[in-house]
């Protein structure tokens, strides 16, 4: 017996809705555990879904466990102030699919003092695993006209201390608009856990983890 279209097609859907990640709690407390101090953050999932799903991806795998905090951009003219950034880096080993920006626009989150943002290429689609914490407001980073600006998800509730020490550190190296920006010792990200919530590990390869004569993390 042959089902009918509209059973089918009832039927997948439902299919895509079951397969889809399980929701999150409004706010996912996530802790950094660095070799600088530790960074407390709450992470908006009610406003910016997709972005807290990817950054608790590399969170859950274990992803970002010895990658570091590697640039510090202080303003020019007011280096107390600026953002920090860390991740995997280009380490192609912990990478994951990107996911789609969520804009200031959509989500209300903007780039104001202690808020955490995905960071991303040129192209708006392509955030993985590294991520920038605001030193100050950087209204610049929101999305405005003919600017779809960067995703923010979250923001920092404990350890902005740690954060401003972060920024403060000596830097050198890079290139283009990294210029003079990374850090010259780069702290180390120990360990990278959830308060909140259920763990969903990927289930992906952890190839990072293969320990090969020749090669120095």
């Amino acid at each position: 017996m042959t089902p009918r279209r509209g059973v089918v097609l009832g039927l997948a859907a439902m299919l895509l809705v079951s397969a889809g990640p399980a929701s999150e709690p409004p706010v996912v407390r996530v802790r950094l555990v660095t070799s600088a101090g530790t960074v407390t953050l709450a992470l908006d999932a009610r406003r910016a879904p997709l972005t807290v799903a990817n950054f608790l991806r590399y969170v859950d795998d274990g992803r970002l466990e010895g990658t570091h905090f590697y640039r510090a951009a202080r303003r020019k003219g007011d280096p107390a102030n600026g953002f920090i950034q860390g991740g995997i880096g280009t380490d192609a080993r912990r990478i994951l699919p990107s996911v789609a920006l969520e804009p200031t626009s959509k989500t209300g989150i903007k780039h104001l003092s202690g808020t955490i943002s995905m960071a991303r290429s040129i192209a708006p689609n392509s955030a993985h695993g590294n991520f920038s914490i605001m030193v100050g407001d950087n209204p610049t980073l929101d999305a405005r006209p003919g600017k779809l600006g960067y995703a923010a998800f979250g923001r920092v509730i404990g350890g902005m201390d740690v954060v401003r020490k972060i920024l403060g550190m000596p830097t050198g190296g890079g290139r283009e608009e990294m210029r003079g920006q990374m850090i010259l010792q780069r702290v180390r990200i120990l360990r990278a856990e959830r308060i909140d919530g259920t763990a969903k590990p990927t289930g992906r390869p952890k190839p990072w983890l293969i320990n090969l004569p020749w090669r120095k993390d």
